[in-house]
């Protein structure tokens, strides 16, 4: 996985894959991956850390698909591209920052064999 604007280089280890809730459990605020039926500790942190980094793998494969597609929205070559001013509107982010992630997607673009879902 490449390394987002911000993650200082650190890898991460996959984690195990997250489980989505039946939407009629999320209803309720205090269910929450039926952590808070667990009683032993142990149990506890091992799970609730399994679900920690599968979140946050999550969020470095988010990440990465959205430095591509600002890279993409961004190309000078297509007719209908997006400034980088454009580009920040659309995901709400600072110009300074879309043009991070714009010059971070083009390198996952240039990086040979590059794919978000690998």
């Amino acid at each position: 996985m490449a390394e987002s604007p911000e993650s200082g280089g650190q890898r991460r280890v996959r984690p195990a894959q997250l489980v989505f809730e039946p939407a009629e459990v999320t209803a309720d605020p205090e269910h929450f991956f039926d952590l808070e039926s667990i009683e032993d500790p142990r149990e506890l942190l091992a799970r609730a850390t399994e679900l920690t980094l599968a979140f946050r793998a999550a969020t470095d494969r988010a990440v990465e698909f959205q430095a591509v597609a600002a890279a993409q929205l961004a190309d000078p070559r297509r007719f209908d591209r997006l400034t980088p001013a454009d580009v920040a509107a659309r995901a709400e982010w600072t110009e300074d920052y879309a043009l991070k992630m714009i010059e971070f997607g083009r390198e996952l673009i240039r990086t040979a064999g590059h794919d978000p879902e690998e």
